[in-house]
């Protein structure tokens, strides 16, 4: 994998800057490659998570470039025609309701859609199996299982919105053209809580589990993390398929891009109030929301002593800072580190696993341009950078008008 060090190199890299790695890229498609050839199931990225679509050649099997997945698994419109004319392969659509437009034009794009409640399936039921294409029909269910510890991204918290219960499925629904079920309880978690969420599953919805011709295990599964139990989940998966015959769907969208990027940035200033205060070209408002939303702490690698090093928890290290972001929104704070020596004007930090989630949540409250895009791959000895893409002022006037 590329050594993030070229990243300190001003006038190769601009800041801020994301910057995918492409060989991280490629070694978790073989992880992922791994568990469809052990277990017959097919992969779909979440473009929710990741869309960096100059990347597609590398990720899917369509584009005829080695890549292993199916396809996409999209949560809007646009979405899925990102992963119709860009990722092609299979384009599978979930989003907790659909509007008639949206449905119209859906109906040109995929060949998965999953509705949310009876109610959206019985709406769209005529629409959907008079389009041009054909399409497979599911429902997303709510097994009531939690297995996230965060309740804003855990699709099975009390009062959720999303999937249906047991109790409000119609006893013959499957006989009404639904080929499939999809459900999804799991938020950057391990093989055994899939496990746990399959029995649930399996004890409250069996008897619409054998009408189905195919299962969507969601995503949230950290297949790519150092340590994943991938024989336990390829256990599970063979025993869903072979238990029910059908085609298994797994929808990751981190474990296809964890640890495949950073973001690079550069301090601005230091201060001093109840601490030091570091200030940089970059905010976790903006550029790194899940930072505020989460919320969590990124790592940060740093130049000391003439090598690339980690960041400390506060007091850890010999110098202690809060460091902040760009935007006027006082809590626009990315975490308090330590530091080997006192950070300086210009010097550059790196953010790492910054490939997920971040760049596609991206804004520009405040009018901040957001970061540029580049990517990365060793060749021989050196890294080859290549800067796709750079935003300006016309990308901020035209989100508006």
């Amino acid at each position: 994998m590329a050594s993030p060090a070229f990243l300190l190199e001003g006038t190769t890299v601009p800041s801020p800057c994301f910057v995918v790695d492409l060989d991280a890229l490629r070694a978790n498609m073989a992880i992922l490659d791994g568990v469809q050839r052990r277990t017959g199931a097919r992969v779909l990225l979440a473009l929710k998570c990741f869309a960096a679509w100059r990347c597609f050649p590398l990720l899917s099997k369509a584009l005829g470039q080695g890549g292993p997945l199916w396809g996409t698994c999209a949560s809007s419109v646009d979405e899925a025609r990102l992963g119709r004319e860009d990722f092609a392969g299979e384009v599978h659509a979930f989003a907790a309701a659909w509007s008639e437009a949206e449905m119209q034009e859906l109906a040109g794009l995929v060949d998965a859609v999953s509705f949310n409640s009876p109610r959206q399936w019985e709406k769209f039921r005529a629409l959907v199996q008079k389009a041009p294409r054909p399409i497979e029909c599911g429902l997303r269910i709510n097994p009531e299982h939690s297995e996230g510890t965060v309740p804003m991204y855990d699709p099975c918290s009390p009062g959720s919105r999303l999937g249906i219960r047991r109790r409000h499925m119609p006893d013959g629904i499957m006989e009404t053209g639904i080929s499939g079920l999809h459900f999804h309880t799991l938020c950057e978690q391990g093989a055994d809580a899939l496990a746990r969420t399959v029995e649930a599953v399996e004890r409250q919805f069996a008897p619409f589990l054998e009408r189905c011709r195919w299962i969507n295990c969601g995503g949230g599964h950290h297949i790519t993390r150092k340590g994943y139990d991938l024989d336990l989940l390829c256990q599970t998966v063979c025993h869903l398929r072979d238990a029910w015959g059908a085609q298994i769907y797994l929808e990751p969208g981190e474990a296809c891009a964890l640890d495949a990027g950073w973001l690079v940035a550069t301090v601005l200033d230091a201060t001093q109030a109840d601490m030091p205060l570091v200030q940089i070209d970059a905010s976790a408002a903006c550029h790194m929301p899940d930072v505020l939303e989460m919320p969590y702490t990124p790592r940060i690698l740093y130049e000391h002593g003439g090598a690339l090093v980690h960041a400390g928890e506060p007091g850890e290290k010999r110098w202690t800072c809060r460091i902040g972001g760009k935007s006027c929104l006082a809590g626009d704070v990315v975490g308090e580190y330590s530091f080997e020596h006192e950070l300086a004007e210009g010097e550059r930090l790196i953010f790492e696993d910054m490939a997920i989630y971040s760049m596609v949540k991206t804004n520009t409250f405040n009018g901040l341009r957001l970061p540029g895009i580049g990517l990365a791959e060793n060749r021989g000895d050196a890294v080859d950078f290549r800067l796709v893409r750079e935003f300006g002022y016309g990308d901020f006037r035209t989100r508006l008008s």
